[in-house]
């Protein structure tokens, strides 16, 4: 058993007794990376402090059931929860839609590619962020939680090939944003 393996398993068994300096050890080093995730799916800052208060309520009340795999699984486990809990946040509050907004976006060339090496990581999320409800969620399901179509659709409700496309248009649509970003700085050089 590796010192990380210790320090988590530890944590994890104090979680498991209710010791309060753990949950409070748990939320100071998880809540910056449960914040990040969440703020992929959700765009108002007042729904991300809700839908994280909410997974660390039902994290609380769940803790018991958490059967420990090694290291990574304490944060793959509340991952999981969380990335449930924003989608149950949007199908309850928004009847999330998946627009067909992709006439205005040209169809991708072979070898069209996209600088992203000098766009800073917070602007890219914002761009992320700035997709509709429907592709943002495909996409963050697709590249961030390596999800299939298969399972995406089951998450959200739809067809396989209703996520696949979403995501093709999203791709499309992130894309063109990203374009955007890069024109003025170009131009500027």
């Amino acid at each position: 058993m590796t010192r990380k393996d210790r320090v988590e398993r530890g944590l994890v068994d104090r979680l498991q007794s209710r010791d309060q300096s753990a949950w409070k050890e748990f939320y100071e080093f998880y809540s910056g990376h449960l914040t990040y995730v969440c703020m992929r799916y959700l765009k108002s800052q007042d729904d991300v402090k809700d839908v994280m208060q909410n997974s660390f309520v039902k994290m609380f009340n769940a803790i018991g059931s958490f059967e420990y795999k090694g290291v990574g699984s304490l944060k793959a486990w509340t991952t999981r929860l969380l990335i449930n809990e924003s989608l149950k946040f949007l199908r309850d509050t928004n009847a999330v839609e998946f627009p067909n907004l992709v006439e205005d976006i040209p169809d991708l060339e072979q070898g069209d590619e996209t600088d992203l090496e000098d766009i800073p990581e917070s602007v890219i999320m914002d761009l992320i962020r700035s997709l509709p409800d429907g592709y943002r969620m495909v996409f963050n399901l697709y590249v961030f939680e390596k999800k299939s179509h298969k399972e995406i659709g089951r998450l959200l409700e739809i067809g396989e090939s209703s996520s696949a496309s979403q995501f093709h248009r999203a791709k499309k649509m992130l894309i063109q944003k990203i374009k955007l970003y890069n024109k003025p700085r170009i131009s500027a050089l």
